[in-house]
């Protein structure tokens, strides 16, 4: 079975929007974990918005299951994941400005950069993995600078689904097989949902994990978070 790991931060967000700490962060990653999540997924940002640096200390210490931080490799950034020590940390290519992620690394143009980084995290016993588009010239380099993973970037999977997913999953595939020449972990991320996560599934076997917030958290609205982590990983089965 693919591993799930939620991200939490639409949690964090709708917890500082009024400040306190109600919801609870750590307790409904603690609720997760007990329903069968696999992982908590957080991604701080320099402006704070949702995830917080003491909520990664609080995760750290509060869960048993992998926690998997996201972020630009900043100095401040690689200053606190190497203090906590996460199970993974996923190096996104995001200036600080963007809403969201929107694309991933373009490795061959950061290379040296990149490689630096990820030899400093993997010296701690962290395991790396890279945000990337869907190519396999992408994993290739991934590959090169020694990440343990790439996480495919499905913005645009998800984007062309509903019209035709055939077309769509194509560039994953090439990637997918890519990865699975190479012997990395095959990770997938963004606009996942209960509409299109099944059928990514079905076409990409060698797929480890999904990181899946927004629309988990969202379903999660209507259903409970019970029943909707019990629909996202009955897909994922």
């Amino acid at each position: 079975m693919t591993r799930l790991s939620v991200n939490v931060n639409k949690v964090a967000l709708l917890r500082n929007s009024r400040g306190g700490n109600l919801p609870d962060v750590v307790a409904f990653a603690q609720t997760c974990e007990r329903l069968g999540a696999d992982g908590i997924t957080v991604h701080p940002r320099p402006d704070g918005r949702h995830i917080r640096i003491p909520d990664l200390y609080a995760l750290r210490d509060s869960i048993s299951v992998e926690l998997n931080v996201e972020g630009y490799p900043s100095s401040s950034f690689l200053e606190v994941v190497t203090y906590v020590r996460p199970a993974q940390v996923t190096l996104v290519p995001d200036p600080p400005h963007v809403l969201t992620s929107d694309r991933g690394w373009q490795v061959q143009q950061h290379k040296e950069f990149l490689h630096e980084i990820i030899s400093l995290l993997r010296e701690q016993g962290i395991r790396v993995s890279l945000f990337i588009d869907p190519d396999p010239s992408q994993v290739e380099a991934a590959a090169e600078i020694a990440a343990d993973c790439v996480e495919l970037y499905t913005g645009p999977y998800a984007m062309h689904f509903l019209r035709n997913p055939q077309e769509a999953i194509q560039p994953y595939l090439h990637a997918a097989q890519k990865a699975k020449e190479l012997g990395m972990r095959l990770h997938a991320g963004h606009d996942l949902n209960l509409h299109n996560l099944r059928y990514l599934k079905q076409h990409l076997p060698n797929l480890v994990e999904v990181s899946i917030g927004h629309a988990l958290i969202s379903d999660a609205l209507y259903w409970g978070i019970a029943e909707t982590l019990r629909r996202y990983k009955e897909a994922l089965s």
